[in-house]
């Protein structure tokens, strides 16, 4: 629903929308009056969101900008050190409109009803807070059940052209309606919720052109599958990626968010499509026809300008994309559907047989999606066809739960005997409770989802997760085989006949409109002033935190390397979800998982390493523990593209909490630097990504020349055994601005700082 003027409300308010619009034409032009050239949509949007336009810088690459965004969206995993960092800065209410939404606690066992009961017990403190502390900022709150962040942002407040900053790495699902929509640590909301700017670097700008028309099993998820095999998980680090040519035009509002979703996995700022008819009626079908029309009268400024300039173009025919499945362990690995998994699976010795197969995710989880998945399914039951492993659905909104049971397609798709789950995220973040006979051995499961990192989806490093569509999965789980080709192979009914499974059939939006369901969302007072936020001393879920030490001042010398990483590290390697989610808002308690998934490239071994206090082989965060104890600075090592993966700040605040300064990598994720940043630790990449070689588990490291001077690289030593020094050079990207958050010991120290003097 589109509202008036409550910034607080649970949906966009109208006057902000044609606040944003009445200043683009303007900014538009002025964009193109400075770079002499026309412009791709993200520019667009980007210049009419600068705190000044006229004087900031817009070089690609290389220009740290200040950005105002529209609003901040928080999940409940997310929020509780985001609010906890708020509360110190000293505000009554937020500058921006804000919003918390519950989807990351609740824990998939045994169907809806009953894990949307054990949640709510289980996790009763932290909804508390949360609501408590939403009330007194003037921050709308979607309680358990509303569904999962990204599909509820979707459907009440993202608009095109809009620009917003949410506290997880796949908030870019909104550029599927137009919106630049970008994942970040709660320090970076704590920014925007304090008035202050958003500082990032200016992006690039990568084209993916579409052309020709998807067909029969060919879906959007597969146009992200492909865009993940061609640029892999770092090809998008830095740059956005904007769709643009007539065939994305073909594709449905929440179809370009599916591709938008996805985004995260190749490391992309966001991604984000042109305004079309498209958006246009799902704004309309969600209640938003204000939002439309205002879109509608500015609509040659919502798209790329002909001519528009891309630092790298990719072009795909959607008219020849086959069905893609992506896995296991990264989203980049792809294969066809059927012979080509089926050969990648011979050769690695995967499992071919299904242990489970699952449907939904803030990526697939839309009314087309469902309809697609169900209409298959409805013509398997027709056949007398059941799936032959665990099939699971997640519904990505309460909106989307009941306007799918109301339509029969819950029944279509429990008749071939899915089990439907609670609007949450569930299984895909790994809040997911298996059978301990499945895990303990080598098992494949097919899943729509986003993320198949090993552990990600219930914590066992026996799992094999590949993604694709939903449809596709629904197939697979009739079939119970990966190496299944719906387009070509068939099922044996039970009377003997063999069955060719019917190309699925989709609905972009219900016939009879959306059904609300149940009503989740918590306005807060327009005076919370007096409301109190109690955080009990003694809870082992939520800690006050205390602000980080400033710099003393020195350079970082003889720091023992606590973790040299071998291969991926992503946020989960240094911050695990699963069972350590419900210590989000303990930075103590949490920080018990520093690094447990890192696999140590001294040995091999997982989660473990040296102890130079005693040199004896402990967890790691048992040795960062005791560093802390000694006050002894530590440093880190990390691979290629470090901090891959969720936008979760607790991989940079853990290790700053234990004592780290200084991270190494051959490269980082783009959030996850920033986090760093954020947290006062600098990371530094490798010149020479070889000295990562030259790095033994003994040495010690030296930087010099603190603090970082923007574009200038610094000086590194490694001491070795017999006073043996060798010197190697570390790039940064520090900017002036985040050169301050370093000196002061975070950048939230900065902001109190400047929330005090504005006082005065």
């Amino acid at each position: 629903m589109t509202t008036k003027s409550s910034a607080a409300s649970a949906g966009t308010p109208i006057d902000l929308v044609n606040g944003v619009y009445t200043k683009l034409p303007k900014n538009v032009a002025l964009g193109r009056k400075r770079l002499g050239r026309p412009l791709t949509l993200t520019e667009k949007i980007l210049i009419n969101h600068l705190t000044s336009p006229a004087k900031q810088e817009l070089e690609r690459s290389r220009s740290y900008a200040d950005f105002a965004p529209d609003r901040v969206a928080m999940q409940d995993a997310t929020a509780q050190m985001a609010l906890l960092q708020f509360m110190t800065a000293g505000l009554p209410t937020t500058a921006v409109p804000s919003t918390v939404h519950c989807d990351h606690l609740i824990l998939a066992k045994s169907g809806a009803r009953i894990d949307m009961g054990v949640a709510i017990d289980t996790n009763k403190e932290v909804y508390d807070f949360l609501r408590s502390v939403s009330a007194k900022y003037g921050i709308g709150f979607w309680g358990p059940g509303s569904g999962i962040i990204h599909q509820v942002v979707l459907e009440h407040y993202a608009f095109p052209g809009g620009m917003m900053i949410g506290t997880d790495s796949h908030t870019p699902n909104a550029g599927g309606l137009g919106m630049i929509a970008i994942g970040v640590g709660g320090a970076d909301a704590v920014d925007v919720m304090t008035g202050f700017p958003f500082n990032v670097r200016w992006p690039k700008v990568i084209g993916v052109k579409l052309t020709g028309k998807l067909s029969g099993w060919s879906s959007p998820k597969d146009v992200i599958l492909e865009v993940a095999r061609v640029l892999t998980v770092e090809g998008g680090t830095g740059a956005v990626i904007e769709y643009f040519g007539e065939g994305a035009d073909t594709i449905s509002a929440t179809g370009k968010a599916t591709i938008c979703n996805m985004g995260a996995e190749i490391g992309a700022t966001c991604s984000v499509f042109g305004y079309d008819q498209h958006m246009s009626e799902y704004l309309k079908a969600t209640g938003r026809s204000e939002i439309a029309l205002a879109a509608d009268k500015v609509a040659e400024h919502l798209r790329p300008d002909d001519g528009a300039l891309y630092d790298q173009t990719i072009e795909i025919d959607l008219s020849a994309l086959k069905p893609l499945i992506n896995g296991p362990h990264t989203p980049d690995l792809a294969h066809r559907v059927g012979a080509g998994v089926a050969k990648a699976a011979a050769e690695n010795k995967w499992p071919l047989e299904i242990s489970s197969a699952l449907i939904g995710s803030c990526t697939n989880s839309s009314y087309e999606d469902i309809t697609r998945a169900a209409s298959v399914a409805r013509f398997a039951a027709s056949k007398g066809l059941k799936a032959k492993t665990e099939l699971l659905i997640t519904p990505g909104s309460e909106q989307i739960r009941a306007t799918i049971e109301r339509d029969g397609l819950l029944a279509d798709l429990e008749a071939i005997g899915a089990t439907v789950l609670a609007n949450a995220c569930g299984p895909c973040i790994g809040q997911w409770e298996r059978s301990k006979d499945i895990t303990d051995k080598t098992n494949t499961i097919v899943s729509s989802f986003n993320r198949n990192f090993p552990k990600r989806n219930d914590g066992s490093a026996n799992t094999l997760s590949f993604v694709t569509s939903p449809d596709t999965v629904i197939a697979l789980a009739l079939a119970g085989r990966l190496d299944f080709d719906p387009i070509t192979d068939t099922l044996t009914a039970p009377d003997g006949s063999q069955v060719s499974l019917a190309a699925p059939l989709g609905e972009v939006l219900p016939k009879n409109g959306y059904d609300a369901g149940a009503d989740t969302f918590v306005a807060p007072p327009a005076d919370g002033s007096d409301i109190e936020v109690v955080v009990d001393p003694n809870s082992d879920r939520l800690q006050l935190l205390e602000p980080f030490e400033k710099w003393d001042g020195n350079d970082f010398i003889f720091m023992p390397i606590l973790m040299k990483a071998k291969g991926k590290c992503t946020t989960d390697h240094i911050s695990a979800a699963g069972k350590w989610l419900k210590f989000r808002g303990h930075l103590e308690n949490i920080s018990g998982n520093l690094f447990a998934g890192a696999v140590n490239a001294f040995t091999g071994a997982v989660g473990e390493g040296l102890d130079r206090s005693d040199y004896q082989v402990r967890p790691y965060p048992e040795i960062a523990k005791n560093y802390k104890k000694m006050q002894l600075q530590w440093c880190a090592i990390g691979d290629q593209n470090y901090g891959e993966g969720s936008s979760r700040e607790h991989a940079a605040m853990e290790p700053r909490y234990r004592g780290a300064c200084v991270i190494f990598a051959r490269s980082f994720a783009r959030i996850h630097e920033t986090n760093l940043k954020k947290q006062g630790i600098v990371p530094l990449t490798f010149v020479n990504p070889d000295d990562y070689d030259k790095i033994d588990e003994k040495d010690t490291i030296s930087v010099r020349g603190m603090p970082p001077e923007p574009d200038k690289p610094v000086r590194c030593i490694i001491h070795k055994k017999g006073e043996i020094e060798i010197e190697f050079f570390a790039n940064h990207t520090f900017s002036p601005e985040q050169v301050k958050w370093f000196k002061a010991g975070s950048a939230l120290n900065v902001v109190r700082e400047k929330v005090k003097r504005s006082k005065k």
